[in-house]
């Protein structure tokens, strides 16, 4: 005979009721989700419309923000997904078709490690977006130089406002090039030591019980 379940107190019910004050955030990443289809659209349709006029290189940059924007994008359907699963309610998808592999064992640890692992892949794209552009790094002056904002400023009064498209300049600098390789190497270890923390916290109940 099963004991009976005991009741459970008004403050109990309250405070695990809250999980549901979640749900507004989860609504709301649904919501940047729309707004990043829409960017992916615009810039594929930017990249449609000017395949013709552009160089290899600026078409690979196009097409690495396409797929930055598509795994930041899958970035927001596993916290949507795996955190309203973890966090608030089950979503009951045992017998749907189109159950996500990983929804079947998600928790806290494993959302964690996924996630980190995503943000790896992003940071990834914007590093390979970074040596891509680079290449023209020492031949190009920095926008923000009082140099270069002079130029353009004689230029413009001198010829018009269409001299300033004859100028090209970049945003990016040896040392932000060497701080976003920095950064994304923390990414990484980051990454191995949530592993390496999951692994020894999922590893430590059967060496309790072993003994």
């Amino acid at each position: 005979m099963s004991p009976t379940p005991r009741p459970i107190s008004p403050l109990s019910s309250l405070i695990f009721a809250s999980r549901w004050l979640q749900l507004p955030l989860y609504l709301g990443l649904i919501l940047a989700q729309c707004v990043y289809v829409f960017l992916f659209g615009k810039e594929l349709w930017h990249l449609l419309h000017k395949a013709n006029t552009m160089g290899e290189q600026e078409i690979m940059l196009l097409v690495l923000g396409l797929i930055d924007v598509v795994m930041i994008s899958n970035l927001l359907v596993m916290v949507i997904v795996g955190g309203y699963e973890t966090f608030v309610s089950r979503l009951r998808l045992e017998n749907h078709p189109d159950q996500p592999e990983w929804l079947s064992h998600v928790n806290a640890s494993v959302l964690k490690v996924k996630l980190a692992l995503s943000i790896i892949g992003i940071s990834s794209i914007h590093l390979l977006k970074t040596f891509i552009a680079s290449g023209n790094l020492d031949g190009l002056p920095l926008c923000s130089s009082p140099d270069y904002i002079l130029a353009v400023q004689t230029a413009i009064k001198t010829i018009g406002p269409s001299a300033e498209a004859a100028f090209k300049c970049t945003t990016m600098t040896s040392t932000g090039v060497m701080w976003q390789t920095i950064i994304h190497c923390a990414f990484i270890l980051s990454a191995i030591g949530i592993a390496y923390t999951d692994k020894l916290m999922s590893g430590t109940p059967s060496k309790a019980s072993a003994h």
